[in-house]
């Protein structure tokens, strides 16, 4: 595959940021954009996952929206299927490794210093000054995740395994998704890029359900919102746990070996809580 080239304008980021409020649809918007393919929606829907899930402190929301602008571009270069959500994962694996190499964590509570849930907390770290933290981090991030992107998806040598790669894809198609949506997920798998974080499938479900609700904002009074009643669902099936490894007992060493543990029925269980009565309508969305 030939690389991509574009100079990302840390002005243009930074304007972004301002405009739309969240690292998550920050950085998502930004690499759509540098890749030639904005898609509107699907970066509004990203805004839940900022905070790391509707401000729970999990992974940071710059990681949801950099895998989620993978998973269209792998979608864009292999098409549907089992070869473009191993890439996906591939580059979700890479951006994760990147991520946690530049700032020393992937978690948002660790970055940020702050539990999101706790009013205090969250007043003191805007008020000094931590959005705009925030926003030099995704200034300084969006160009380096376009290269991770970019060089992990211009490999040839795609591990394609014989059963479903991916939760989250698997999720997506069952909630009703497309196929660029089941790709755009795909990277999600294994709590994104198999590292064992917050549930990808979970990430999945938000990010759809809200690709179904664009009139609605989900903020940090989320708990009455569907935001909310499809993370108590997830939680009441889970015994209160958010992180993939701590669900499954255990990380996932390759594309491989979580295909061979959803071929086995892990992860069917979640996917069944988390589509029940959330199969929503965005086919139109599809280019």
């Amino acid at each position: 595959m030939t690389q991509t080239t574009y100079e990302i304008s840390s002005i243009k980021t930074a304007r972004t940021f301002l405009k739309e409020g969240t690292c998550s649809e920050t950085l998502m918007n930004v690499l759509d954009r540098a890749f030639g393919h904005p898609l509107t929606a699907e970066e509004h829907a990203a805004v839940p996952l900022a905070g790391g899930i509707v401000q729970q402190g999990y992974q940071c929301g710059m990681l949801w929206g950099a895998v989620l602008a993978a998973g269209a571009q792998a979608y864009r270069l292999y098409g549907p299927g089992p070869k473009a959500e191993a890439a996906a994962i591939r580059a979700a694996q890479r951006l994760v490794v990147s991520f946690r190499a530049r700032e020393g964590n992937i978690n948002c509570l660790e970055l940020t210093e702050t539990d999101w849930q706790n009013k205090w907390q969250m007043t003191k770290y805007l008020l000094k000054g931590g959005g705009i933290t925030c926003m030099r981090r995704v200034m300084g991030y969006a160009p380096e995740a376009f290269h991770v992107i970019n060089e992990a998806l211009s490999e040839s040598d795609v591990e394609v395994p014989s059963g479903p790669p991916s939760c989250a894809a698997l999720l997506a198609r069952k909630m009703g998704a497309s196929e660029m949506h089941a790709v755009m997920a795909a990277g999600l798998a294994g709590g994104i890029g198999l590292s064992g974080g917050a549930c990808g499938a979970l990430g999945a479900a938000l990010w759809i359900i809200g690709m179904g609700k664009p009139e609605e904002q989900i903020g940090f009074n989320y708990k009455h919102t569907w935001a909310g009643e499809t993370i108590d669902k997830f939680l009441a099936y889970t015994g209160y746990e958010f992180e993939c490894s701590e669900i499954c007992g255990r990380k996932f060493e390759s594309t491989g070996d979580h295909a061979n543990y959803m071929r086995g029925g892990g992860c069917s269980r979640i996917i069944d809580v988390l589509s029940t009565n959330s199969k929503v309508d965005v086919l139109k969305l599809a280019n």
